[in-house]
């Protein structure tokens, strides 16, 4: 699929008797990004792919392309995971050490992806777009009811940098300022032991059927759907809920973090 984009790109930017540099110029890209995507050696993001469409008159083509570049992306073990995330009606989620993926900004995802020093860069690269990618359900047009909890550590642990945090924290408060379907809550610090300590879950409303969990480690993941489990999560979904600040004051207390890492 990577190759297949580069090919159409360059076709039709021949057809069009357009230079590299002059793409780059009309799409607000680089020369030197346009060159490695069609040189094969980056992949082309979502915004990029629209843009591609707007001035070649494709009608989606590219966006096609590269979405089906994205879902090759995606380790096996999500696969299942993405596609129920992708139509739910409502995600419920807690996460006690990072800020949840949906709601991440490039750089800190970056950072996150590349920490464990396990990927190659193209292959953080890679996994970068996919997560960015997923965000997409946050302002489609009927987006799902998304309600996230996070520990209060997740916004003092040095992710990327100051720069990269006090972005990423910033991007959590305009998405909780300005998203009508996103909820954003925080355990204070002085909740102490509570039951999301545990780990972090993902709970998914789909459409149709019955709720799932889905809970990921190191090596995979794993999504469970037995009655008896699910209410087990909904219970403690429940009670670190209980421990959350309001999504209100989450959001000023989100704020006010955000102005330490300078």
């Amino acid at each position: 699929m990577l190759e297949h984009f580069a090919e159409e790109l360059r076709l039709a930017r021949t057809k069009r008797e357009m230079s590299q540099a002059e793409l780059a110029e009309t799409s607000n890209y680089s020369a030197a990004m346009i060159a490695k995507v069609e040189a094969c050696e980056r992949r082309p993001s979502l915004d990029l792919a629209r843009r591609c469409d707007t001035i070649f008159g494709t009608e989606g083509l590219f966006e096609r392309i590269q979405r089906k570049i994205g879902r090759e992306t995606v380790v096996g073990y999500f696969r299942e995971w993405a596609a129920v995330e992708q139509e739910a009606k409502a995600l419920r989620g807690f996460e006690p050490t990072y800020v949840p993926g949906l709601l991440q900004t490039e750089a800190y995802a970056r950072a996150v992806l590349a920490s464990s020093g396990l990927l190659t860069p193209e292959e953080t690269e890679q996994q970068v777009v996919t997560r960015l990618n997923r965000q997409e359900i946050l302002t489609r047009a009927s987006p799902p009811l998304l309600t996230f909890v996070m520990d209060e550590s997740a916004l003092r642990r040095a992710i990327g940098g100051p720069a990269v945090m006090r972005e990423q924290l910033l991007h959590l408060v305009k998405v909780g300022t300005t998203l009508p379907r996103v909820r954003v809550h925080v355990v204070p610090a002085s909740a102490g032991a509570y039951a999301g300590l545990d780990g972090p879950f993902v709970i998914a409303t789909p459409p149709v059927g019955e709720q799932v969990v889905y809970f990921e480690g190191h090596i995979h993941g794993q999504m469970v759907d037995r009655p008896d489990q699910v209410q087990h999560m909904l219970d403690v979904w429940d009670s670190v809920r209980g421990e959350a600040l309001p999504h209100q004051q989450s959001i000023e207390l989100i704020a006010e973090v955000a102005e330490t890492w300078t």
